[in-house]
């Protein structure tokens, strides 16, 4: 497998040459032919600062950079230079004009206000093509240390933008008639994000293997792949969990050994060897991811279920709440909120699991796996009914699911692991859900 993607690669721009007179994208050289725009290509406009107070425009334009840095770490990210997206400040701009002369798909805007002490910052994502508003946030906090609110800002943003950028590029490569390869990764990708049921991860697997018939080289998507096959090893979805979450370990290596800078292989692989009784080296692969992309909240929600692993439940929620710092509404959030709670369970806080693995349901309920140790929970605290209406619904999503499956997979040695592993299967177990 050679390179197709260099995570180190320095953010191209573009020359921009104004005339004297004539409004801002008047002035810019076109290219001489029409070509198509890059997959996640985006400006990041200057923030507005609509304070009114010129001590504020540093501020401003700190996040702004910032921003544009954190973008371009993006896998397949094709972000606009600060030095070309800065001479727009201060100019009114037409977007699809913007884009045109960019080559770009989208832009990004932004408005920074401080009234006493809050601090309230709107962004919208533009498609350049057409103008229409993709998506809108609105941050408003106090003001507490303006760098450590730059940083938090510029995560969620870096975080969502992620997340939402993804799911455009499906959505462009469903009505393409003829997809490329990144094409194809990114439905693979949104189809990955929607849940974690063998119905999704076969989908996503779908497309990320006709990405690589376009394109045998596509790192973006063995990453893809590796990651389906963790998924459905991690989450009881097959019995061949040993020989999935095996072929996961051995692919994502073989990416590392091709990009070592790619910080969603080291989680990943990290992934792979917390389900594998190695939860300490998952955590160092996960160490390793934030220190090559500060914003990648799932790694520190998979150190704090890694911790559970380790017997140290108590210490799982902490980590959990820095991941939902960076990334509040994740495609990942009901995931982690089950994580609390299994957590919660190891405790002996039943009635807090409860909550938490019910918060993660309403979060998002196509995660199979999900509903049936919150069945068990709840059979625990007396609640029959509820509990075997859950895990009905978990069987709905995967009909194969057993408890012989999940007794076989024991991914900890740890004894206060192994004895709420035990207990998830006696104390009432899973009513209804077959023996296998």
């Amino acid at each position: 497998m050679g390179w197709v993607w260099v995570p180190t690669r320095p953010v191209r721009a573009f020359a921009v040459v104004w005339e004297e007179q004539s409004p801002a994208i008047h002035g810019v050289r076109p290219k001489p032919e029409k070509v198509s725009a890059p997959h996640l290509s985006i400006v990041v406009l200057p923030f507005i600062n609509l304070s009114g107070d010129p001590e504020q425009e540093y501020f401003v334009d700190g996040v702004t950079e910032s921003l544009t840095t954190d973008l371009s770490r993006i896998c397949g990210a094709f972000v606009i230079a600060r030095n070309t997206a800065f001479t727009f400040k201060g100019k009114a701009v037409e977007v699809r004009k913007l884009g045109r002369v960019l080559n770009v798909r989208y832009v990004l805007e932004g408005s920074v206000q401080r009234s006493g002490n809050r601090l309230r910052v709107n962004v919208q994502l533009v498609d350049a093509e057409t103008g229409n508003h993709l998506w809108a946030e609105r941050f408003d906090k106090p003001i507490a240390d303006l760098f450590d609110m730059q940083d938090e800002i510029v995560s969620r943003l870096a975080n969502a933008l992620d997340a939402e950028l993804v799911a455009a590029e499906a959505r462009r490569a469903e009505c393409s008639p003829r997809p490329d390869a990144m094409d194809l990764v990114f439905q693979g990708s949104s189809w990955f994000n929607k849940g974690q049921t063998p119905d999704c991860l076969t989908r996503a697997r779908s497309f990320f293997e006709k990405a690589l018939v376009l394109d045998p080289e596509n790192i973006e998507a063995v990453v893809g792949l590796a990651r389906v096959d963790t998924s459905l090893g991690a989450s009881f979805m097959t019995d061949d969990y040993s020989a999935r979450l095996a072929a996961a370990e051995t692919t994502i290596k073989r990416v590392l050994s091709l990009a070592p800078n790619h910080a969603l292989a080291h989680v990943t692989l990290g992934f792979a060897q917390i389900f594998t009784k190695r939860a300490a080296q998952g955590i160092a692969e996960c160490q390793q991811a934030l220190a090559l992309d500060r914003n990648l909240a799932r790694a520190h929600a998979l150190i704090g279920f890694a911790k559970f692993f380790l017997g140290r439940g108590a210490e799982t929620e902490t980590h959990i709440n820095e991941a939902f710092r960076l990334s509040p509404r994740d495609t990942h959030a009901a995931r982690w909120m089950g994580y609390v709670g299994l957590a919660k369970a190891q405790l002996g806080a039943d009635d807090e699991a409860v909550i938490w693995m019910r918060r993660g349901l309403d979060a998002n309920r196509n995660h199979s796996f999900a509903h049936f140790p919150l069945g068990a929970v709840l059979a625990w605290v007396g609640e029959l009914d509820q509990a075997r209406a859950t895990v009905q619904a978990g069987l709905a999503l995967d009909p194969s699911f057993t408890i012989c499956r999940f007794r076989a997979h024991v991914p900890s040695d740890d004894p206060i692991f192994l004895a709420v592993h035990e207990r998830l299967m006696r104390e009432c177990g899973w009513p209804g859900v077959p023996e296998g």
